[in-house]
């Protein structure tokens, strides 16, 4: 085993670490204050390389591994877990999921510009009745010959409103069950696609949360993903890479609290000396770090096995069951080292514990990844 980071996974963690602090940074209070979604710096991170890290050179992308693209998820979630999510989606749902299963005419029409950050993409599984339960798709899509007559809700759309093309999973033979389930490439604009109301959130709010709608929407056939009744399949595998993703944006999210509490506990007096002299705040900062660094192997373990093409499922549940925890608890621990300034914006930590949440819920609640790692174990 090697712990030691390439130079190529060096560089991408610097320049992850230079973006999220220059740019990210300066308005990052602001942005969750107004639930702002900032296009100018979605399309800086695709300029940078970071809307379409794993995708093929041929098609826009960066050619890179899981590993780099964990790594910059990452360094972009200390600071802006908003920013986190919408790369992460873009990354591990829409682009990796066209290019594993789309035709070469989708990928050229859509994985080209996705990758680039010129357009970004949504993943739409989730409905008022289908979020753990995958298999309850209520959306339908008809196959009427040379087109595919869509109905149906989706709910809690990341980049619901922003994004120019959705990966939509519905249901086009119910009498096949999981079996009978499509995923389809819609367009926004189409006649009979409507975007449904903002979702005020707890956390990252400049992530825009939408719910979708669908009424008699017109899919061309061609825009189906995959063979006939695939659509289950793909929506589970895309989920399985998803997982490392939101496992190293909860990481991110957990080490930029740390980052925060290290500083602050350096630099807060109290009885004549720096509280970082306190026993029972280095005790807080030791018992963080260690959790840290156990969540950020699991995390890396989980990226160089799908690097490595070898089954991954476990250890991606691993890693986003327990950083997702890791995240929760040390947020919530750097709030308390900060006191009552904690508990305001102006020190970053209130909000940090706010975005940690999300990750044990969303691409598979906690609950789910357990048995997730349990169905595995028992094989």
């Amino acid at each position: 085993m090697d712990f030691n980071l390439s130079e190529e996974h060096q560089a991408v963690r610097n320049a992850a670490r230079d973006f999220a602090q220059n740019q990210l940074l300066p308005q990052v209070i602001e942005r969750d204050n107004l639930q702002k979604f900032d296009t100018g710096l979605v399309q800086a991170m695709g300029e940078l390389g970071f809307m379409g890290m794993m995708v093929a050179p041929e098609y826009g992308g960066g050619g890179m591994d899981t590993l780099a693209y964990a790594i910059a998820i990452e360094e972009i979630s200390k600071i802006d877990a908003s920013a986190g999510v919408i790369m992460s989606v873009n990354n591990s749902l829409v682009c990796w999921g066209l290019e594993k299963y789309g035709s070469e005419d989708l990928k050229q029409k859509y994985l080209t510009r996705l990758a680039t950050g010129e357009i970004i993409g949504a993943f739409c599984l989730s409905e008022p009745e289908a979020g753990s339960d995958a298999t309850s798709q209520h959306t339908t899509a008809v196959d009427m010959g040379d087109h595919y007559l869509l109905n149906g809700t989706k709910n809690w759309i990341t980049s619901g409103n922003t994004s120019s093309v959705c990966l939509v999973i519905a249901q086009t033979h119910p009498e096949k069950g999981h079996k009978g389930i499509n995923v389809f490439a819609v367009e926004k604009g189409l006649e009979g696609f409507t975007i449904g109301r903002k979702e005020d959130k707890m956390g990252i709010r400049a992530s825009d949360t939408h719910t979708l709608m669908f009424s008699d929407v017109k899919v061309p056939v061609e825009n189906r993903i995959g063979e006939d009744g695939s659509g289950f399949k793909f929506a589970m595998s895309t989920l399985n890479g998803g997982r490392i993703g939101i496992a190293a944006q909860a990481l991110g999210i957990a080490a930029g609290a740390f980052e925060l509490s290290l500083k602050y506990s350096k630099e807060r007096k109290t009885f004549g000396k720096p509280i970082s002299e306190h026993q029972a705040i280095q005790f807080k900062l030791s018992e963080m770090a260690t959790k840290i660094e156990a969540a950020r192997l699991l995390v890396y373990k989980a990226a160089r096995l799908k690097d490595e093409d070898k089954d991954y499922i476990q250890a991606a549940a691993m890693a986003k069951l327990y950083a997702s925890d890791v995240a929760m608890w040390v947020t919530t621990e750097a709030v308390q080292v900060h006191g009552g300034y904690g508990y305001v914006k102006e020190y970053h930590v209130e909000r940090l514990m706010r975005d940690a949440k999300i990750t044990q819920i969303y691409e598979g609640t906690s609950e789910i990844q357990k048995l997730v790692i349990a169905r595995e174990l028992l094989k």
